[in-house]
C-alpha cells in the first residue's frame, strides 16, 4: 500500500478543469489564471460545454484544446444524459483523478458523471445563487451536497452554504479570487484601445458590470448622480459593459438629464487603463460573490464605493479601502460620492490601502497555492 501511495505521489495529478465557456467573466478569468499558474506536478486537461468566447485565444496560447460536451439547449433534454454518460466514460479513459466544475451548468453535468466514473469532484460556488429560481436552486443544492468538496470565493458564500444549504463546514473552503498584478500593470501601460469621452477635467467614476441582469442596478448609480447634479456636483461616469438592459439605462440617463456626463462605453478590453484614468469606482449590485471588477479597481489604486452585499465588504473595508453603502439606496451612494469629491486626499489614501490589500491577499500566486493544496488533499488525501 505504501509503495502504491509513493508511486501516486510521484505521478502528476490528473486534473480536469471544467467550465461552461470562455466568454469574459469573473469565473472564466479565474479558470484561465489556474491553467496558467498550476505547477508541472499536474497533468491538467480542460473541458467545456461550448468552446467559444474571447478568452479562447488565451486558452489556446497556453496549449489547451478543450474537450467539448455540448448541452445544446435545455438541461431537461435527453442529450444531457447522453453527455453525462459520455463524460463519465471519458473520465475513466483519461484516468482523471479530480475534476473541478466551476459554474452552474458545468456542475449539472460533471457531478453525476464523476460519480459514475468514480472520480473525485470539487464544485465551485462563486455567487449567492441569486439568479436561480427555486427549482434550480434545489437541484444545485443537491448536486453540491454530492460533491467531495465545495469552493466559494467569499466568506459570505461559505456562510450561505453551511447555514442555508446545510453543508458540513469541513467540506467547504473559501479561496478568494486572485489577480495577476504584473499582467494587470502591463495592461495599464498598454493604454486605451479606443478613445474615452472628453470630461474636461471633471472627476470620473467608473462602473464595470454586465447589463444582463437587474441585480447590477446601474439605475441606482444614475439616481445618485442625478442627486449630486442637483447640488451642483457634476462628475462624469463611465459605464463599462453591455447587455439587453443598456437601452433602458440610456433612456433613464436621458430622463435624469445626465446624457452629457454619463457615458456608456459598451464592452471594453482595456478596463485597467480606464480605471487608471478615474478618480473612484463603484459597484451597485444587490448580490455578489467576490467581484473581479472591484478587485481590478482596487488594484488600480482606486477607492471603491460598493454595496453591502456578498463579498463586497470583505474586499472593501468601510472607511479603509473605500466606502460601503446599503444596497438599493441611491441617496447613500450619493453621500459616499459626495465625501470622496470633497476630500480627494481621503480617496487617495483609501486607494493606496486598496492596492496594498490586493498585493497582500489577492495575488495570483496565493490563488494557485491554495488551489494546489486543496486539490492534493481532496484527490490524494495530501
Amino acid at each position: 500500500m505504501r509503495r502504491e501511495e509513493a508511486r501516486m505521489a510521484e505521478e502528476p495529478l490528473r486534473l480536469l478543469q471544467f467550465t461552461k465557456s470562455f466568454h469574459i467573466g469573473g469565473t472564466e478569468v479565474q479558470v484561465v489564471e489556474l491553467l496558467r499558474g498550476l505547477p508541472s506536478s499536474y497533468r491538467v486537461q480542460l473541458a467545456v460545454l461550448q468552446d467559444v468566447g474571447p478568452l479562447m485565444d488565451s486558452v489556446h496560447r497556453l496549449g489547451f484544446t478543450p474537450e467539448v460536451f455540448p448541452l445544446n439547449g435545455s438541461l431537461a433534454r435527453p442529450n444531457s444524459a447522453v453527455q453525462v454518460v459520455r463524460l463519465a466514460r471519458w473520465l475513466r479513459q483519461q484516468r482523471v483523478e479530480l475534476v473541478h466544475a466551476h459554474d452552474f451548468y458545468s456542475t449539472m453535468l460533471v457531478v453525476p458523471a464523476a460519480k459514475l466514473a468514480g472520480t473525485k469532484v470539487i464544485v465551485g460556488r462563486l455567487d449567492l445563487a441569486h439568479w436561480h429560481g427555486a427549482a434550480r436552486r434545489e437541484v444545485l443544492r443537491g448536486l453540491t451536497r454530492m460533491a467531495d468538496h465545495v469552493v466559494g470565493n467569499a466568506e459570505a458564500i461559505r456562510q450561505m452554504l453551511v447555514e442555508e444549504e446545510g453543508l458540513p463546514p469541513e467540506r467547504v473552503s473559501v479561496i478568494p479570487n486572485g489577480l495577476d498584478l504584473k499582467r494587470f500593470g502591463a495592461r495599464v501601460r498598454e493604454g486605451l484601445k479606443a478613445p474615452l469621452p472628453d470630461t474636461k477635467g471633471a472627476p470620473v467614476v467608473v462602473h464595470v458590470a454586465n447589463m444582463n441582469h437587474p441585480v447590477k442596478r446601474q439605475e441606482d448609480l444614475l439616481q445618485a448622480l442625478a442627486m449630486l447634479r442637483r447640488e451642483g456636483h457634476v462628475p462624469h461616469a463611465f459605464l463599462v459593459g453591455d447587455g439587453p438592459r443598456r437601452p433602458e439605462m440610456e433612456r433613464l440617463a436621458g430622463q435624469l438629464g445626465l446624457s452629457d456626463t454619463v457615458h456608456f462605453l459598451g464592452h471594453r478590453s482595456d478596463v485597467p487603463a480606464i480605471y487608471a484614468r478615474a478618480d473612484f469606482g463603484v459597484l451597485c449590485s444587490t448580490a455578489e460573490g467576490m467581484s473581479n471588477a472591484v478587485m481590478e479597481g482596487m488594484a488600480a489604486g482606486l477607492p471603491m464605493v460598493v454595496t453591502r452585499v456578498g463579498g463586497n465588504p470583505e474586499l472593501v473595508a468601510d472607511g479603509e479601502r473605500g466606502l460601503v453603502v446599503p444596497p438599493l439606496q441611491p441617496e447613500a451612494m450619493a453621500g459616499a460620492f459626495r465625501r470622496l469629491l470633497a476630500d480627494r486626499e481621503l480617496g487617495k489614501r483609501m486607494g493606496a490601502e486598496a492596492r496594498t490589500f490586493v498585493e497582500r491577499e489577492l495575488s495570483l500566486e496565493r490563488l494557485v497555492r491554495r488551489h494546489d493544496a486543496l486539490y492534493r488533499r481532496v484527490a490524494r488525501g495530501g
